[in-house]
């Protein structure tokens, strides 16, 4: 196999690049100059070495804890509970929402063997019980599995006293947040309510 081949296949192994994609990616490369192609390299190499999860709450952070956390600012009594760490951008482009953040790292998906013993669950259970959290905002998606898995931990949280909401209006059925506008983000999130 060639370098060339080899790119096109590591480019492939990317969510939502099929083979034409990834072959047009690589001449892209190939067809500007030595340098970008080395800061693209480094770039990676950077994100690969420095970039890791944030130790209380599994988003993206350079640090122990992310910006999010580390901030005092925030409220920390509001958790906002997401699958994946790329979905709290999706949030935080509202500038509406000033909570902390939970990753789950997926949803449950019993077919797949995901159960909640493979998310962090039980991070957020401590996070919960020694924190005061007041309240969580379920914002998984609103597929099957991302309803199964609000349910379960609105039964997990709920009989603790603390308020369980959803993003409410706004959001489409069987989409994911990173796909969402921030204006209906934003109207969702204004108007959860109560499970």
């Amino acid at each position: 196999m060639s370098v060339i081949d080899e790119l096109v296949d590591e480019f492939g192994k990317l969510p939502g690049v099929g083979p034409k994609t990834a072959l047009r990616l690589v001449y892209h490369l190939m067809k500007g100059s030595a340098d970008e192609a080395r800061r693209l390299a480094a770039a990676i190499r950077e994100v690969a070495d420095r970039v890791h999860p944030c130790r209380v709450c599994g988003n993206f952070a350079e640090g122990a804890k992310c910006g999010i956390c580390a901030n005092a600012s925030r409220d920390h009594a509001t958790i906002c509970v997401v699958e994946e760490a790329f979905e709290v951008g999706a949030v935080e482009r509202t500038g509406v929402y000033r909570g902390v953040y939970h990753v789950l790292g997926g949803h449950l998906s019993p077919l797949d063997g995901i159960g909640p013993d493979e998310l962090s669950v039980a991070a957020l259970e401590r996070r919960v019980d020694e924190d005061g959290v007041q309240e969580l905002i379920l914002a998984t998606s609103s597929g099957v599995e991302g309803q199964a898995t609000a349910v379960y931990l609105e039964g997990l949280f709920r009989p603790r006293g603390v308020r369980v909401t959803r993003p409410a209006r706004g959001l489409p059925v069987n989409s994911d947040l990173e796909y969402v506008d921030g204006s209906t983000l934003s109207e969702a999130l204004a108007g959860r309510k109560e499970m």
